[in-house]
């Protein structure tokens, strides 16, 4: 296939690019900087300049293609939250989505995908109550991000493109995200859980997601919203006495949301939202998680 990509700088673009690679795909990189995605992407030979406000630079290599899989974005941890920033979180995912898609339904030779990062922060906090793929957005700063995300991508609907939009939970890795973040405290004994531990934490190997993108993006079955979650729900204390356990650490200290929040801002009630969500659209079309347990999953990247 021919498959372009935006973000595939980023933990999930990297190992993606490897994947469709390994397997025969012809890649081609959206990114602001050919070079420095040419030192991070081996294998990778079709690099475009991409300014995602500047459709007119790059839409013609739009047609053609098999797929796009969108995951650029400005990076929620990049700076401290303020009304600029929160706009730039905004503009970053709403336009360059809005833009890819007029393009897609420009071309005479469409894409059959778009395939887009999404955040399972979609939901908003959702305290005990269980939810799937029907579940209406929240009404917080990053639930409305991700509708505004998703409604920009849908509009591929109407020129015969498939859409998928991966809700994604928090990715587990060694190499960048919460759980590399986590190791250090748990190293130093001082390690537990964020806010009170009790509310519902959505996880998912990197593998595993890396897998449900290419799942979805060779699964013409999938479409819409796809929670990108592990099916073996856990609170925040779970995973902190789990991570404890593998790595014979204490895991009793918490972090309280008040004191995150003093840390980090406004971010720190997206962090300690309770979420109890299920993959029940990969479920439902047969995919196989090689890591349906947290013990496993923890096992794996900590080996």
């Amino acid at each position: 296939m021919k498959i372009i990509i935006t973000g595939a700088t980023g933990l999930i673009g990297k190992s993606l690019c490897e994947n469709l690679i390994n397997r025969g795909d012809e890649i081609t990189i959206f990114t602001r900087n050919i070079e420095k995605a040419k030192e991070s992407l081996t294998g990778i030979k079709n690099f475009v300049e991409w300014d995602y406000t500047k459709p007119d630079k790059w839409e013609n290599e739009i047609c053609g293609k098999n797929a796009v899989i969108h995951l650029a974005g400005t990076n929620l941890f990049a700076k401290r939250w303020n009304k600029n920033f929160k706009n730039e979180i905004l503009k970053s995912r709403e336009i360059s989505t809005k833009n890819l898609a007029e393009a897609i339904c420009q071309c005479e030779n469409k894409p059959a995908s778009l395939i887009v990062a999404s955040g399972i922060n979609y939901y908003g906090d959702c305290g005990e109550k269980t939810i799937n793929e029907s579940n209406n957005a929240g009404d917080d700063f990053l639930s409305q991000v991700c509708k505004v995300w998703e409604e920009q991508a849908t509009k591929v609907e109407s020129c015969s493109v498939r859409h998928v939009s991966i809700r994604t939970g928090i990715v587990l890795s060694t190499k960048e995200g919460a759980l590399k973040q986590m190791l250090l405290p748990f190293k130093l004994f001082i390690g537990g859980p964020l806010g009170n531990g009790k509310q519902w934490f959505p996880w998912i190997h990197l593998e595993d997601l890396v897998n449900a993108y290419i799942y979805s993006l060779d699964n013409e079955k999938i479409k819409g919203a796809v929670n990108g979650v592990s099916p073996d729900l856990v609170r925040m204390s779970d995973f902190t006495n789990t991570l404890g356990k593998i790595l014979r650490r204490p895991s009793f200290l918490k972090v309280p949301s008040f004191v995150l929040k003093l840390a980090i801002g406004e971010f720190a009630e997206s962090i300690t939202m309770s979420l109890k969500a299920l993959p029940e659209k990969l479920e439902q079309n047969n995919f196989r998680f090689r890591y349906s347990n947290l013990y496993s999953a923890l096992k794996d990247l900590l080996k």
